[in-house]
């Protein structure tokens, strides 16, 4: 009986060990592919933003610092910074070309 506990408990601590993998990404340090994506489609809103005159203060900052975590492999806050990062520059493009022929209302 002893014998069969113990040869049940190695095999649960095997098969425990077993499935436990981390994730190539986060270990190495990598941004996923998700991030990667995020930060481009990022970088392109900005850079749609810029063209028109229209890129806000803090987009390029936002973007710099999604790109740090990413190197860092957090990807999280990299995903997260870098939505921002669109957010803004999406935003940027709308309220430029929403007073593209802004004048004065009054006169």
């Amino acid at each position: 009986m002893k014998k069969l506990a113990i040869v049940v408990a190695t095999l649960f601590i095997l098969v425990g060990c077993g499935s436990t993998q981390e994730q190539p990404s986060e270990a190495a340090g990598g941004a996923s592919p998700e991030v990667a994506a995020a930060i481009k489609e990022a970088e392109e809103a900005i850079k749609k933003s810029a063209s028109i005159g229209g890129q806000w203060r803090d987009a390029g900052k936002i973007l710099k610092k999604a790109k740090a975590a990413a190197a860092k492999g957090d990807n999280k806050t990299a995903l997260k910074q870098a939505k921002m990062a669109k957010f803004e520059g999406d935003m940027g493009y709308e309220q430029a070309k929403g007073q593209e022929k802004a004048g004065p209302w009054l006169f």
